[in-house]
């Protein structure tokens, strides 16, 4: 995929705009054969490294926002860890192979003590992980993810404009679908429960 293909992927998963619905599955996952993903490597919220490839033979989810945050990452968070803790009490099994990874595109703020506040808000095993600009614009185009930093206040405040997709990826790390965390949690399990076997 080309990095124009990617950037126009990213201008339609703008936080300003909403997401289309998935459509009904056909059998093969809708992000099968996509050129997004690949192994990364940052830094967790213990200040130890933490890669991609550390959960491979895992389904992963990862999103890429920030803790500050003021609306979307929170409510996109919140629906897709909801979503994904109904999956696990349905298939606890299957749920227990599924690991969210959450990358935030703000590491001026988000130290690890701020990351670890904000994603065990969600789900206990959600891990936090951020990392130098290059390291973040290095994964955000393999992810096909867009983040800039907006305008800073007066007060010294500033937004992060980024992407709100939570991918779902498979054990090898290959890509398999957008969670509808728009549509709510029960979607969200809905959905893993179509790619997680």
């Amino acid at each position: 995929m080309s990095r124009f293909a990617h950037l126009a992927i990213a201008a339609l998963m703008l936080s300003a705009c909403s997401q289309e619905p998935q459509s009904e599955s056909t059998g093969a996952p809708p992000l099968e054969g996509a050129a997004i993903g690949g192994d990364f490597t940052l830094t967790g919220e213990t200040g130890e490294p933490v890669s991609f490839s550390d959960f491979d033979g895992q389904y992963r989810t990862v999103y890429f926002g920030y803790a500050y945050c003021p609306d979307v990452c929170p409510t996109d968070n919140q629906r897709a860890m909801a979503g994904l803790k109904r999956f696990e009490e349905q298939n606890p099994e299957l749920g227990a192979n599924v690991q969210p990874l959450f990358v935030s595109v703000d590491p001026e703020r988000d130290t690890p003590e701020v990351l670890t506040e904000f994603t065990d808000a969600f789900h206990p095993r959600l891990i936090g992980m951020t990392g130098t600009k290059e390291q973040l614009d290095d994964a955000a185009n393999a992810f096909a993810v867009y983040y800039s930093r907006g305008e800073e206040t007066e007060a010294g405040g500033y937004l992060m404009d980024h992407s709100n997709v939570t991918y779902l990826f498979g054990p090898e790390g290959e890509p398999l679908a957008m969670l509808p965390t728009q549509e709510g949690p029960e979607a969200v399990a809905a959905e893993l429960a179509k790619w997680v076997h």
